[in-house]
């Protein structure tokens, strides 16, 4: 891997990969929704839909058409703490992959037309949303999670903060926080280092130094969400502050979340739907950030069941953190260590890790490295890290059923 940071402070990184015939080229902007004020909740998220809408003197169409003609594919995705505007080209193509997307984010239209007609398809993917149980509870344990804090509010925003925004705003957004120092161009597949780097002083030259304001730190505070979405089916969810990904048990608690939830051989798969079929999804997941974390467990089951899954979900995740065996931590581990490894066969999965690893640590940290600490997390490690999860409150949110009682 390689790095150059240019002088308004972006950083330029790639990763060439021998014997490979395609390119993958992103840029990842270290600001999401949790970035944004109450008032503007959504965004960072209709930003990343209005630049396509026009930029760089092409139309809606126009953009659609000149990645299309050279067999290209080009996408974008908010999350909580970053923005990123991706493409996938041939290697002759990577000039207009990157001269796209430099378009899209330095100069993009934002027409008050296009963006009117842009809330309506904004609102329309909310409303899909709230009427999917699946969906929407995650928003609701999010809520209850960081209550009334940016982190646990919607990525998608709401009716009033989406009515709200204006072009102004919009702009606004745009210079605050697409900062030099806050965004990462990433190339990985065949791609040439220099030439890269070339590019981005070219097309980024206009990317004004600097860092955006920190988001507000986030605090884990718990509390109960009962969701009134009409709902066949129960869906319920837990909740536990969970370490920072830049935290020493960041690890022992990822791999204590896999061989709680994370595949057909964990214990919440193998007890609630091989055991006792009380769900058909279910899962745990590990939500890591800069200064916190969410842990939580998900199942969808039958109304009658729910309060007993919901139950023994809790006692899966307690037990666990007392007896989890060495055998469940090296099946956890090894699966860890195939999706790391898997991840990498693709331009896509390279560029993403590259972005993430210097997002995280300011650097290229080598997958021999993350590969090195995995191996180095003992049992104990792990037990600790979930006896410090379920020490900690609880977050809860439902659809389709009471609230659930803390145990």
């Amino acid at each position: 891997m390689r790095l150059t940071t240019l002088a308004n402070g972006l950083r330029v990184a790639s990763r060439a990969m021998p014997g490979y015939a395609t390119a993958a080229v992103g840029l990842y902007v270290e600001s999401g929704s949790r970035s944004e004020p109450a008032a503007l909740n959504g965004i960072a998220h209709l930003f990343e839909h209005m630049v396509f809408k026009g930029a760089g003197g092409r139309s809606a169409r126009a953009i659609s058409e000149a990645i299309e003609d050279v067999g290209g594919e080009l996408n974008a995705c908010t999350e909580r703490e970053g923005t990123n505007f991706t493409a996938s080209v041939m290697p002759e193509h990577v000039p207009l992959a990157v001269e796209l997307i430099a378009d899209l984010v330095l100069r993009a239209h934002l027409s008050p037309d296009e963006l009117a007609r842009e809330k309506d398809v904004v609102l329309q993917e909310l409303g899909e949303a709230r009427d999917t149980p699946n969906d929407i509870i995650f928003d609701e344990l999010w809520s209850a999670a960081f209550d009334a804090q940016p982190i646990g509010r919607s990525i998608l925003g709401d009716e009033a903060s989406i009515e709200r925004i204006g072009t102004g705003d919009l702009e606004a957004w745009r210079s605050g926080q697409f900062r030099g120092g806050n965004v990462i161009l990433v190339g990985a597949g065949k791609v040439e280092h220099e030439a890269l780097v070339a590019l981005a002083e070219t097309q980024f030259a206009a990317v004004e130094p600097g860092q955006p304001a920190k988001p507000e730190p986030a605090h884990f505070t718990g509390g109960s969400r009962i969701g009134r979405t009409p709902s066949e089916q129960a869906h319920l969810t837990i909740g536990l502050a969970a370490p920072s990904n830049r935290a020493p048990d960041y690890l022992a608690a990822r791999l204590f979340t896999d061989l709680v939830g994370g595949g057909m051989s964990s214990r919440l798969f193998q007890e609630l739907r091989e055991e006792r079929g009380l769900a058909y999804s279910i899962y745990s997941v590990l939500h890591p950030f800069a200064d916190t974390g969410l842990f939580y467990a998900y199942a969808a089951t039958a109304k009658r069941q729910s309060a007993d899954a919901a139950q023994l979900i809790e006692d899966i995740i307690r037990a666990a953190a007392a007896d989890a065996s060495q055998r469940e931590l090296d099946r956890a581990r090894i699966q860890a260590r195939a999706a790391l490894l898997m991840s990498l066969e693709t331009p896509w999965g390279q560029a993403a890790y590259v972005a993430r690893q210097l997002s995280i640590h300011g650097r290229l940290v080598e997958p021999a490295e993350v590969l090195e600490k995995l191996a180095a997390v003992t049992l104990d490690d792990v037990r600790a890290a979930g006896a410090a999860m379920v020490a900690g409150p609880r977050a809860r949110a439902t659809i389709g059923v009471p609230a659930v009682r803390a145990a």
